[in-house]
């Protein structure tokens, strides 16, 4: 029976072969026959042991070891990895807490100096009222120290704890040092950008009543006893409160008006154009600065009307710079 098995496959092999047809549907009906017929059924004992053989990589001791070893060092170093973060997390918010404890006595600070220089639109005397607003420079001065300190020592901290910095030299490491406490300080500006921005208003009001003129950058760091190397100024904070500079200027020229200074309207005129004039050299792009700039124009527009009226009662005080040639030369007027 094997032989005549053998003969069969044989012949349908051969047969492929050389004919690809498929084989005549007779040796196909009989191929069932012969195959049960030539293999004999399996015994239980052996069914048995291929079910165990099938079995068995599930529960070998390899797998057992997988799964015991594999998922603790993953779950470990999980746990060190979120652990690491919360440590960072709770620093990061002390630090916070730390600078905004600072803010927020600046913003107390600021509040005393405004109110003190909001006598100046009541007439009062200018030096009594510098006099009281100067008094808190010295006290910002000490405020600003305080957060430079703060942020001098988290940057330090944060950069001797990198271990790859230690092993660069002289130039390479304080490059990858300033890099690091800039990033590190931007990361926390926005704590004090609104009070600083304040702040340099202010100031800037404070030095125009005193001289007439802009408070320069380096002017305020001066005042504020920032350095530039560790921690300066930031200039969009001194361009936005020279905006909100000239946004309290309109009151400033009515009042001054009302209470009888009539050259006042020129002077801040004069003023806002060279600032105007000044901002437009600069490409902003379309943030707050911006907005804060464009109210700048309306403020010149007011300041421009409260003057035209002034010179229209003729109560405005002529100056030599706006006859732009149109008076006579007395010598040519006496001239045969």
């Amino acid at each position: 029976m094997k032989a005549a098995f053998r003969n069969a496959v044989s012949f349908i092999t051969h047969s492929r072969s050389i004919n690809p047809s498929p084989p005549p549907p007779v040796v196909v009906s009989l191929l069932p026959l012969i195959s049960i017929a030539a293999v004999p059924s399996p015994s239980p004992s052996l069914l048995r042991h291929t079910r165990l053989e099938t079995l068995r990589p599930l529960s070998s001791p390899l797998r057992r070891y997988s799964m015991a070893g594999g998922e603790a060092p993953a779950s470990a170093s999980l746990d060190k990895q979120f652990e690491d973060f919360r440590v960072q997390l709770e620093e990061n918010g002390s630090l916070r807490e730390r600078i905004r404890a600072i803010v927020m006595e600046i913003e107390s600070t600021t509040r005393i100096m405004h109110s003190s220089l909001l006598l100046v639109h009541q007439s009062r005397p200018l030096p009594e009222v510098l006099e009281k607003a100067k008094a808190q420079i010295d006290v910002l001065k000490g405020l600003y120290s305080r957060l430079a300190e703060v942020l001098r020592e988290c940057t330090g901290e944060y950069y001797r704890s990198v271990a790859f910095l230690r092993k660069y030299r002289c130039i390479r490491f304080f490059l990858y040092k300033l890099l690091f406490v800039v990033v590190f300080i931007l990361r926390y500006h926005g704590d004090w950008r609104s009070a600083t921005q304040t702040v340099v208003s202010l100031l800037s009001f404070m030095h125009w009543l005193e001289t007439g003129s802009l408070l320069m950058h380096a002017e305020a760091e001066e005042k504020l006893g920032l350095n530039s190397a560790e921690f300066a100024l930031d200039i969009e904070d001194y361009l936005t409160g020279l905006c909100f500079l000239s946004n309290e200027m309109p009151r400033y020229v009515v009042n001054r008006v009302l209470a009888g200074d009539y050259d006042c309207p020129r002077k801040v005129l004069n003023f806002l154009t060279d600032l105007n004039a000044a901002f437009r050299m600069l490409n902003l792009r379309n943030d707050f600065l911006r907005k804060k700039f464009d109210s700048m124009k309306y403020d010149l527009k007011r300041v421009e009307e409260v003057y035209y009226d002034m010179k229209i009662r003729r109560l405005a005080s002529e100056d030599s710079t706006e006859n732009h040639g149109t008076e006579k030369d007395p010598a040519v007027e006496n001239k045969p």
